[in-house]
C-alpha cells in the first residue's frame, strides 16, 4: 500500500535523523519548497518541529526538521503505558527480584530463538545482517553495515518497549548480553535512546 508525504516523510527523519526540507524533497521526488509546505501542515498538527542550527564557517543557519513527541508516537509504542504499569506493579508486589526472574527468562527465550534463527548465516557479516532483519520484524526499525575498519553497525531508529526500557534498565543490559550471545562476537553500545539520542546503536567486533 502506498503510504501518505506525511508517513514517508516521519519514517525518513525517524531512520535518518533531523533533516533539511530540500534533503526531505529530494528523498520523496519533490521539489524542496512542497517538502515545506508538507513540512508546515505537520508541524500544526505537531508531528514536526524546525530547529534552527548554526553553519559551519559563515554559511547561514540551517533549519533542520525533528520529530516532535507526538510524531515518534505515531510508532509503534509497544503498550507503553500497560507495560510500565505491570514492571511497576510486579515490583511493588513481589520486589525488584522477581524482576530481574522475568528479563532472565526473557533473555533466555530471545537467545535460543535468535541462535535458531541464525544457525545456518556463516560469518559475523551474515549473522549481523540476519539479527538487523530480526530486528526489524520486532518493530526496532533495524539497519546494518560494515566499517571501513572492518568492525559492524547495528542501529535501531525505533524502541517498542522504550517504557519498559525506562522502567527498568535491565531490559536494555539484557539485550546487550543477548546480542553479545547470539552472534560470538564483542558489542558495545555507542548510542542509547535512554540517554537522550534519536537511536540505539552498537558496534560490533570479533573476538
Amino acid at each position: 500500500m502506498r503510504q501518505s508525504p506525511a508517513n514517508r516523510i516521519l519514517i525518513l527523519i525517524k531512520t535518518e535523523g533531523p533533516q533539511l526540507a530540500a534533503a526531505i524533497g529530494d528523498a520523496l521526488g519533490i521539489s524542496g519548497e512542497a517538502a515545506r509546505q508538507q513540512l508546515a501542515r505537520m508541524a500544526e498538527e505537531g508531528l514536526v518541529e524546525p530547529v534552527t542550527v548554526a553553519a559551519a564557517g559563515r554559511g547561514r543557519p540551517r533549519q533542520l526538521w525533528h520529530l516532535t513527541a507526538a510524531g515518534n508516537r505515531r510508532f509503534p509504542d509497544g503498550h507503553a503505558e500497560l507495560t510500565a504499569n505491570l514492571l511497576a506493579t510486579l515490583t511493588e508486589q513481589l520486589g525488584a527480584a522477581a524482576l530481574d526472574t522475568v528479563i532472565s527468562a526473557r533473555e533466555a527465550e530471545t537467545l535460543k530463538r535468535y541462535r535458531k534463527e541464525l544457525e545456518t548465516a556463516g560469518d559475523l557479516a551474515a549473522r549481523v545482517e540476519g539479527l538487523a532483519a530480526i530486528r526489524t520484524r520486532e518493530g526496532y526499525m533495524a539497519d546494518s553495515w560494515r566499517e571501513a575498519d572492518g568492525s559492524f553497525m547495528l542501529v535501531e531508529n525505533h524502541c517498542p518497549i522504550c517504557a519498559a526500557a525506562t522502567a527498568c534498565a535491565g531490559f536494555c543490559r539484557s539485550e546487550l548480553e543477548t546480542f553479545r550471545a547470539a552472534l560470538g562476537a564483542e558489542v558495545e553500545r555507542s548510542e542509547h535512546i535512554l540517554a537522550g539520542a534519536r537511536r540505539c546503536a552498537y558496534r560490533i567486533t570479533l573476538r
